[in-house]
């Protein structure tokens, strides 16, 4: 081969170096890019996971703080209305059944102020509010005020035996704790988890051996 066509082949094999260098490169940027571009990917997906969380949480919130305030809205209004109910229940208490016996008038009016404070009351359990009469019930200090004790080894100790007080409820708020007399000196009360088993049902091969 002649001096020239070997000068002439140099350019070309350096040509092609270079465009494969160039090639080279360029893929390596492609691939650069390509990684950069999923991992913002990555990115705005785990943002976007995470506002979305957000939100639902909000809204979870927001929809309890709703229920919360329509259902206890009227929770110091209902704690006014109490002592409303106590006057009436002590006016009534008052009046002896020999006195309303004594005058028809008076048993009337007696009749009256009873159905007011019936009324009130089954108004008072439309918007939530739950009397509480625990009589016979295990003592609960979420819900009760124990004022005295009774011995009686008869019943269980801390069951009310005397409800000297209703209590009232709101939803799982207490509006007033009940005030109530428990049993001391008897037997304590047995969890629900002691509780006998219930039998099963008998097979027909255990029939036949009885």
């Amino acid at each position: 081969m002649s001096d020239q066509a070997k000068d002439e082949r140099v350019p070309e094999e350096n040509a092609t170096a270079d465009e494969a260098a160039a090639g080279a490169a360029g893929e390596s940027n492609d691939y650069e890019a390509l990684v950069k571009l999923l991992k913002e990917n990555e990115e705005l997906k785990d943002r976007a996971l995470r506002t979305v969380a957000e939100m639902e949480n909000l809204r979870r919130r927001t929809a309890r703080e709703i229920q919360d305030a329509r259902a206890y809205a009227v929770a110091n209004f209902a704690r006014d209305m109490l002592s409303v109910s106590d006057n009436l229940s002590r006016a009534l208490q008052a009046v002896s059944a020999e006195a309303k016996a004594a005058d028809p008038s008076l048993a009337t009016l007696v009749e009256g102020v009873e159905m007011t404070e019936r009324s009130m009351l089954s108004t008072l359990e439309r918007h939530g509010v739950k009397r509480l009469e625990p009589q016979g019930e295990k003592f609960d200090p979420n819900f009760h005020q124990a004022m005295f004790e009774v011995p009686n080894p008869q019943v269980p100790a801390n069951t009310v035996v005397q409800v000297v007080q209703p209590g009232y409820s709101i939803g799982e708020r207490v509006l007033r704790p009940a005030m109530v007399g428990v049993a001391k000196g008897g037997p304590k009360h047995h969890p629900a988890n002691d509780a006998p088993a219930e039998p099963g049902p008998v097979s027909e091969e255990a029939e036949r051996d009885a």
